[in-house]
């Protein structure tokens, strides 16, 4: 099971994206709501009970300062993923990039592009599937459905060119 988290619900339609990934991978999670710095307390209490109640890896989605992966692995050895979301207040986006990226040495949190939630639902998917043999076929299919969609792209480039 994987956690999903994001410190409004403006960050919802990014976050999504990870929600989606992991539903065509079959990884269940959950969803909510947790802010670093409006409900500081509800956020100790997510991270310090996360492995008890059965995740596996935290996705925390943030924008502006970002604190909230940075924070949420501070209070964890669950691997945790953080997504940099582009928010009204932001500084074209660096400022939740580097707030996330930026972490001190032994509170380490992986990073995905700016908006990136997709791609940190299957690293999410991923990391489980390491000790998952079954999310890991699955996965592999994934894989290498991947690459039959870039077939069919060049084959309507090809069509396009008129070659």
């Amino acid at each position: 099971m994987v956690g999903i988290i994001m410190g409004s619900l403006s960050d919802r339609k990014v976050m999504q994206l990870a929600a989606d990934a992991l539903t065509e991978l079959g990884v269940s999670y959950e969803m909510e709501i947790v802010s670093a710095h409006r409900t500081p307390e509800r956020m100790l209490e997510y991270g310090a009970s996360a492995r008890s109640r059965g995740l596996k890896v935290i996705i925390a989605g943030a924008g502006g300062a970002a604190h909230l992966p940075g924070m949420v692995a501070s209070l964890t050895s669950l691997p945790v993923i953080g997504v940099p979301v582009l928010s009204s207040n932001s500084i074209d986006g660096w400022d939740s990039v580097l707030s996330i990226l930026q972490m001190p040495a032994g509170v380490p949190v992986a990073t995905v592009a700016l908006d990136g939630a997709r791609n940190a639902g299957i690293l999410a998917a991923q990391i489980i599937g390491a000790s998952d043999p079954e999310l890991a076929k699955r996965l592999d299919a994934f894989k290498e459905s991947l690459k039959e969609k870039v077939a069919v792209m060049n084959e309507e480039l090809k069509n396009q060119l008129g070659n």
